[in-house]
């Protein structure tokens, strides 16, 4: 499958672009691939990180969320 950018990516997690954006400079967001193509490089997500970072963050309750 094709990789994706920002604007592609974010729907499949349910937030707006700019808040994958910001998640990206937290740590918090599925991992990402930031290549260094022109002046400021493009940033780009696997679907199957993305996947993995859904399944990683499902819980059955509020009580299993730790952050």
């Amino acid at each position: 499958m094709d990789l994706l950018n920002t604007i592609q990516a974010a729907p499949r997690i349910g937030v707006a672009p700019g808040t994958l954006e910001n998640w990206r400079t937290q740590g918090i967001g599925p991992k990402f691939i930031k290549t260094t193509s022109g002046r400021r490089g493009k940033v780009l997500y696997d679907p199957a990180d993305i996947e993995a970072w859904k399944q990683a963050n499902r819980y059955g309750s509020t009580s299993e969320v730790t952050a």
